[in-house]
């Protein structure tokens, strides 16, 4: 397969180039700056330099054209204000969902946040408006025609991965290493199952390909 990761400097879009591109994947990173692309290509990841806030829906289906599948791992980071969690989170989101379906790539991951199904029920801030950005970008992804999936990946750990998890779990905050979920990510992409699926994900005692052919 051909994969193009938005947000490809990000930690757990490394964690996940690296192990795809480790099973024989050719794997796109879109990256803001030509500084980080050397850190891709450690990955293993081909870089490309784009950025969602400014690039048209033209120029992104041109950069993904010939992907079998997109993953939307894109975002404004901690230190960013209100108006990056929609220009990247949301609007970032939509603009590789248009690209996709003008490129023709059906199949669409999202990288999405446990808590924004209901961000209503976080005190108001900037995290309040990061979910509200990741619940509308997870919104509009349902209502396309692409075989989309949306992972909520639970707290996010620097530990050892595990290479278990359970999915949906109860307690939604639970933590989760971020190499656990570049693993779900990787098997979901390359397994052909939870196509039109959202779920929760976070450690537990179920082997990654079990838990996402569950689905």
């Amino acid at each position: 397969m051909r994969i193009a990761i938005a947000g490809g400097h990000g930690q757990i879009a490394r964690l996940l180039g690296q192990r795809l591109s480790g099973e024989g994947h050719d794997v796109v990173g879109l990256i803001r700056t030509p500084e980080q692309a050397d850190d891709l290509r450690a990955a293993g990841m081909e870089p490309t330099v784009i950025s969602l806030e400014d690039a048209s829906v033209d120029d992104v289906a041109e950069v993904i054209n010939g992907c079998d599948a997109v993953v939307f791992a894109a975002g404004g980071g901690p230190e960013s204000g209100r108006a990056r969690k929609w220009s990247v989170d949301l609007m970032g989101a939509v603009l590789l969902a248009d690209a996709a379906e003008q490129a023709g790539v059906r199949r669409y991951v999202m990288v999405s946040s446990i808590g924004s199904d209901a961000p209503e029920n976080v005190d108001a801030g900037v995290f309040q408006v990061y979910l509200y950005a990741k619940g509308g970008a997870d919104a509009d992804l349902r209502t396309r025609d692409l075989d989309w999936t949306i992972v909520r990946s639970g707290m996010l750990t620097d530990d050892a991965p595990t290479g278990q998890v359970t999915i949906n779990p109860d307690q939604q905050r639970q933590p989760i290493t971020r190499g656990d979920v570049a693993h779900t990510l990787a098997q979901v992409l390359t397994s052909g199952h939870a196509i039109r699926e959202t779920f929760v994900v976070v450690n537990g005692t179920t082997p990654v390909d079990e838990a996402v052919a569950s689905l």
